[in-house]
């Protein structure tokens, strides 16, 4: 390490690694977040995510729409067994159907960085107060339980919802990285987004204040948005 202080350098860091994400249960209030297995959770997850609207669904996650159950079936069975992305499917507390799908993925222990993404939400998981439990029952687990200091989101540049969802939970916009990628035969941009330890508190303290039962009216309306809370801490 220099010693010259005219030489401009980053911040002393902690160099100790992160732990790597390891198949575990989450749990929440609305949902929790368990370890995919394709024989409990495919069909439920493929019937939810093959209605009328499913073009539009998946539209920009790199698996097409499924030509059956079975196709599908065979598609998740592989993906659960993988460590990287590390696949969590996402239940209802009650019942335990499976709404929703999403992943660790791209994660780099030594440099304490690792993403969320390959986020699925079914029309029964869609704006509901498990769909933002499910993201900050994750973005804790990174942080406090596993020791990460950044945390990203990606997603297709003309994704507006995927956009969206990040800055409202609370994500950083950093950029473009144009022409990243082809996915299915198509250009893809993408923007890059970012959540950072320091950040967490504030993010953490928005999340439960939103997701506190008496932010809730009797008609199951929120009564302040999350953005709104998170610029008032």
């Amino acid at each position: 390490m220099s010693g010259d202080p005219s030489i401009p350098l980053g911040a002393p860091v902690d160099t100790a690694p992160a732990r790597r994400p390891e198949p575990t249960t989450l749990e929440g209030r609305h949902v929790r977040l368990v370890p995919f297995d394709a024989p409990r959770h495919a069909a439920s997850l493929f019937a939810l995510s093959h209605g009328p609207d499913k073009e539009a669904l998946w539209a920009y996650l790199s698996p097409a729409p499924f030509p059956n159950e079975a196709a599908f079936t065979a598609f998740y069975g592989e993906a659960a067994k993988k460590a990287d992305p590390l696949l969590f499917a996402i239940e209802e507390a009650e019942g335990g159907r499976a709404v929703g799908h999403a992943t660790y993925m791209r994660i780099e222990s030594a440099q304490r960085v690792i993403e969320v993404g390959n986020i699925l939400y079914t029309p029964a998981l869609q704006r509901t107060r498990g769909a933002t439990e499910a993201m900050y029952l994750m973005a804790r687990h990174a942080f406090e339980a596993l020791g990460y200091r950044r945390y990203e989101w990606k997603c297709n540049a003309l994704n507006a919802p995927s956009r969206q969802a990040a800055a409202r939970l609370g994500f950083t916009f950093e950029g473009l990285f144009r022409q990243h990628m082809i996915v299915k035969g198509r250009n893809r941009d993408t923007a890059w987004f970012s959540l950072l330890d320091h950040e967490w508190p504030r993010a953490k303290a928005a999340f439960e204040a939103w997701l506190a039962p008496e932010n809730f009216n009797e008609d199951g309306r929120q009564v302040r948005r999350l953005e709104d809370i998170r610029a008032a801490l």
